[in-house]
Order: structure tokens, then C-alpha cells, then sequence
């Protein structure tokens, strides 16, 4: 986790290349939500999104990680449209990214988003806004 968070990606992928191999080791570590964080975080950098997208996909994760996980599906998904281009997207491209690669369910928790409220806080808004459209400081 440390090695994730000072950005030093060479010697986190180091590290995790040098974790155990022995079958009942390996298997136990690989359930471990900070060494799945970090090998997609690796896997996202070294630009292979295949791993970044199997790991993501197959693998539930906390809250606490959702928004930088988001944030690397998105990202990953962008540089693949890019690539496929040959030009650099625009909002209108990114937006038909996100339709067409919605985030996986284990990395969000399914609440859609509406020009950058949740459903639940415009709720909340709409509600508080019925009792007092015009409230004082």
C-alpha cells in the first residue's frame, strides 16, 4: 500500500512479482483486496488493461477503493479509444465511452450519477427545497 501510494509503480511491480508461488500461498494472497489494488494499479500502468479489466471485473472491492478504481476503468478505456482514433477524445467521445464500458459492480455501488448529484442527494435537495425553496443564511 505504501509502495502504491508514493507512486512508485517499478518497485511495486517488483514487489509483487517476488510474492510466493507455492499453490496455497499464492491463492491466499491473491484474495487480499490491497494486492488486487495493486496489481491492476501495475497492470494500469504498464498499460496492459486486459489484466486491469479481469481484475476489476472479478474481484468486489471496497468503497474505500472505488474511486481511484473508477477512475483507472475509466481512464484505461479512454486510452484504448484514443489509440483506436488516432486523436485525442473530446467530452462527446468520453461520454460514449462510459455508455458503451459502464463500471463493473465491484467497483461501484450502482447509484447513477445526474450532472453530478447522486440519485439519492438530489432526493434529499429536491425534498428540503419543497419544505423552503427560498431558505435565509
Amino acid at each position: 500500500e505504501t509502495l502504491e501510494e508514493t507512486g512508485d509503480i517499478e518497485r511495486l511491480g517488483r514487489f509483487l512479482w517476488s510474492l510466493p508461488v507455492a499453490p496455497g500461498a499464492c491463492e491466499a494472497i491473491n484474495k487480499h483486496e490491497s494486492i488486487l489494488r495493486a496489481r491492476a494499479v501495475v497492470a494500469f500502468h504498464t498499460g496492459n488493461f486486459r489484466d486491469l479489466y479481469h481484475i476489476l471485473e472479478n474481484h468486489k472491492f471496497t468503497k474505500d477503493s472505488h474511486g481511484k478504481l473508477q477512475a483507472m476503468w475509466l481512464e484505461a478505456h479512454y486510452q484504448e479509444a484514443e489509440k483506436l482514433r488516432g486523436r485525442p477524445l473530446g467530452p462527446v467521445d468520453k461520454y460514449r465511452v462510459r455508455k458503451k464500458f459502464p463500471l463493473p459492480r465491484t467497483i461501484w455501488d450502482g447509484e447513477q450519477k445526474t450532472h453530478c448529484f447522486k440519485e439519492r442527494t438530489r432526493n434529499l435537495l429536491r425534498e428540503w427545497y419543497l419544505q423552503d425553496p427560498y431558505p435565509n443564511p
